[in-house]
């Protein structure tokens, strides 16, 4: 995995293609991303960067919006101009229809230019950075107009990858057909299926922290492990997302990928290498080491719920149901916990509690590694709060860190046990913004590093975890709990662990 290992190498020179330039997504992430990799150094001073898009356009209106976009990303001061001239030189727009054969013998001709006159030797990245239903169609058209040949087993004059996000299917049988639809166009090797939560630094970071370090991973199992908790906790709402969220939902939206792609990352095995495959495949071991949940069970595991009216910040906030785009009766889940177990020497009889939701009292995602109590209490004057067991915490957002909690005398003649913590920061211990994610994920693209990507396997895994989740809830006929807006959500979350005698812990 030498991209978490050395970040300095530039990538190789390229021309990238952003579908969808004008769009949203490629506003707030991709465009300034790649503008702090130019900035940085980490492009090829050959590459280029071609944007189609719908929207009809011209190279110096996306340059215009590209350096918009650039100065927004940028604090004032940071904007670097002499970085932007370099950029916006090679900065280069197609308008065209996703539909249209034309469109890509357009695009094909203008790509075949710049490998003459930028020195590219062939190499081409495509970002889809488009709704999900528009991807199966943009690769049958790349591939008839030969702007993604496919590998015969020779050794490639040139390298071609497409990057695509989430979601990657809505139910089993939906992601199975969409990689029988990309493998008809790509070999396994050239697609790059993006979580941007694998990016992030903390995440990367619990490989380094469980496998380079000699104290953590002999704790690492069901002898010293009571449980695991994951949260992905958000206080906003879904904002103008209500046609998306209606077909979607917690569960689709965040467990099918985020939350079980950390668990995996935290339940996986020691790798042999690490190179992408290798990691992928422990990651994969994980996924279908999870105990299926037969649907008649699905009620004893799992909790969902949906956001009522209430107060966030200080400030009143409609309930989902009034959320525009929203049916005045959905019953789509914003909430959504749940108990998983593993079934595999490592983990037996350990669960895994794993929740996430909209308008909660924190934005904040956390792993918890709560560890087993003392065998004997040997403090029998003190209580069992006095006494509690330890906790590592490692937090994802918004502060990037980890933190280890233990018992230690508090001062004074009398013998008084109190939790004490250990915490390392990012920004403190580095002195230095952590990378964001997509600028890390552009780059290992670009260098061919797949180990933060997701493959075709880990998909149709995770959807075989979730797919009898889906089944019940889909016949459920008892309403949908409530929880009021600015909350940890609904009650029944806190007694799916309380039945276990345990309980959540809730982020500051």
């Amino acid at each position: 995995m030498d991209a978490m290992i050395e970040r300095q190498a530039p990538g190789e020179a390229c021309a990238i293609v952003i579908f969808g330039s004008t769009g949203d997504l490629a506003r707030r992430k991709l465009l300034p991303a790649l503008f702090a990799l130019e900035r940085g150094r980490r492009l090829d001073e050959k590459s280029v960067l071609v944007g189609f898009s719908r929207t009809e356009t011209t190279s110096e209106a996306l340059r215009a919006r590209m350096r918009e976009a650039a100065t927004e990303a940028c604090r004032p001061a940071a904007f670097d101009a002499a970085a932007w001239d370099r950029f916006a030189r090679d900065l280069h727009a197609v308008p065209g229809e996703y539909t249209d054969p034309a469109s890509y013998a357009r695009l094909k001709a203008e790509l075949d230019r710049l490998d003459r006159t930028a020195g590219i030797p062939g190499n081409r990245l495509f970002y889809l950075a488009v709704p999900p239903d528009a991807v199966p169609e943009i690769l049958r058209r790349l591939g008839d107009a030969g702007l993604v040949p496919r590998h015969t087993g020779r050794v490639p004059r040139a390298w071609t990858r497409v990057i695509f996000e989430k979601p990657f299917g809505h139910d089993l049988a939906s992601a199975l057909a969409l990689n029988d639809e990309v493998s008809q166009v790509l070999t396994e090797d050239q697609v790059y299926r993006i979580d941007h939560y694998l990016g992030k630094e903390t995440v990367q970071n619990i490989i380094v922290f469980r496998f380079g370090n000699g104290i953590f991973e002999p704790l690492w199992n069901h002898k010293y492990v009571d449980h695991v908790q994951i949260t992905v906790a958000e206080s906003i709402g879904i904002g103008s997302r209500g046609r998306f969220y209606e077909e979607a939902g917690a569960l689709r939206d965040i467990v099918q990928n985020h939350l079980l792609q950390l668990l995996a990352l935290v339940a996986m095995e020691p790798p042999v290498a690490l190179d992408a495959d290798t990691i992928r495949d422990e990651k994969v071991k994980v996924f279908r080491a999870i105990r299926p949940v037969p649907c008649e069970e699905v009620g004893q595991c799992m909790v969902r719920g949906q956001y009522a009216a209430g107060t966030v910040d200080g400030q009143p906030v409609p309930g989902y149901r009034g959320e525009p785009g929203v049916a005045p009766d959905s019953v789509m889940e914003t909430y959504v916990a749940l108990k998983l177990l593993i079934d595999n020497w490592r983990w037996g009889g350990v669960p895994f509690y794993l929740r996430t939701g909209k308008r909660l009292a924190a934005h904040s995602t956390e792993i918890v590694i709560r560890f087993t109590r003392i065998p004997h209490l040997l403090f029998r004057g003190l209580s069992e709060e006095q006494q509690r067991p330890n906790e590592l915490v490692l937090h994802l957002q918004p502060d990037e860190g980890i933190t280890l909690s233990f018992g230690a005398k508090a001062p004074g003649p009398d013998l008084a046990i109190r939790p004490v913590t250990m915490d390392f920061s990012y920004a403190k211990s580095f002195g230095v913004e952590s990378t964001p994610a997509y600028e890390r994920l552009l780059l290992d693209a670009i260098r061919g590093d797949a180990s933060l990507f997701i493959r075709a396997d880990g998909v149709r895994a995770t959807w075989s975890v979730v797919q009898p989740v889906l089944d019940a809830w889909r016949d459920e006929k008892t309403p949908i709990p409530g929880y009021p807006a600015g909350s940890w959500g609904p009650p029944e979350a806190d007694a799916l662990l309380a039945r276990d005698g345990r309980r959540w812990r809730n982020p500051a």
